[in-house]
């Protein structure tokens, strides 16, 4: 019953971030603020995690073709279904849960204990809007970071193939060309969306839910990240499903 009236807590909270909105021109800079928070502020950690798993990806992909009749183009080829499909948008919005999301909840949480919420109830803000509908906005520019995650993935395994001598840079090129479909990035992108949407509201309804004192912050982070990766990972199944059933 406990996990039933949280999810219907969730879905109530979603009401209340659309209810009574907070005027634009407070919106506008809180929006900025978040985006400076939470995109740019990631861009380091995803761009540094991208290159390396690609190369990885690479690295493993051709120490396991030892068949001479394999041709080499076949790591690029790979290499970007892996990265495009899979790593780029889903294992880094788990990645991204576990730095914005733990950001989330604790600066809400924080906020929460120290009765700052109460505060803008009180001078008749909607809290739930003004602190949610911001990072919900900003993080629709989630894939802005998976792109770049994407470019540094298959570049990273490029020159870690290349550079380790397993293939050549024109094979490698030929496999991230070969049976490219434009719909498997409506695909990726898609599930960025979702996944960001996930990212915004699920930290956001632990912080702001929460109860108890400062240590009880950290805690909610923990389980924020917890049950934001398992929805992500379900949604990541049930999209997946969808796209290719």
């Amino acid at each position: 019953m406990k996990h039933v009236a949280a999810v219907g807590g969730y879905f109530i909270m979603l009401y209340d971030i659309f209810r009574k909105r907070t005027r634009w021109s407070i919106t506008k800079d809180l929006i900025l603020r978040e985006i400076d928070d939470l995109i740019f502020g990631s861009i380091g950690i995803v761009a540094f995690i991208s290159f390396f798993v690609g190369g990885v990806v690479a690295v493993q992909t051709a120490l396991n073709i030892d068949n001479p009749f394999i041709p080499k183009y076949l790591i690029g080829f790979a290499t970007r279904q892996s990265i495009v499909l899979e790593f780029a948008p889903t294992f880094t919005a788990i990645i991204l849960a576990g730095k914005i999301g733990s950001f989330i909840t604790s600066s809400i949480g924080t906020m929460r204990v120290t009765e700052q919420i109460d505060a803008l109830d009180i001078m008749g803000v909607n809290s739930v809007n003004y602190l949610v509908f911001p990072k919900i906005v900003a993080l629709m520019l989630m894939p802005f970071l998976i792109a770049l995650g994407m470019y540094l993935g298959v570049l990273g395994g490029w020159a870690s193939a290349v550079m380790s001598g397993y293939t050549t840079s024109s094979e490698f090129v030929q496999g991230v060309q070969y049976d490219f479909k434009p719909y498997s990035m409506v695909y990726a992108f898609t599930k960025t969306a979702v996944f960001a949407f996930f990212l915004a509201t699920i930290p956001s309804y632990h912080g702001y839910y929460m109860k108890g004192g400062a240590l009880d912050v950290g805690k909610a982070s923990t389980v924020s990240f917890v049950w934001t990766s398992i929805v992500i990972i379900l949604a990541n199944s049930v999209l997946t499903q969808l796209f290719y059933a």
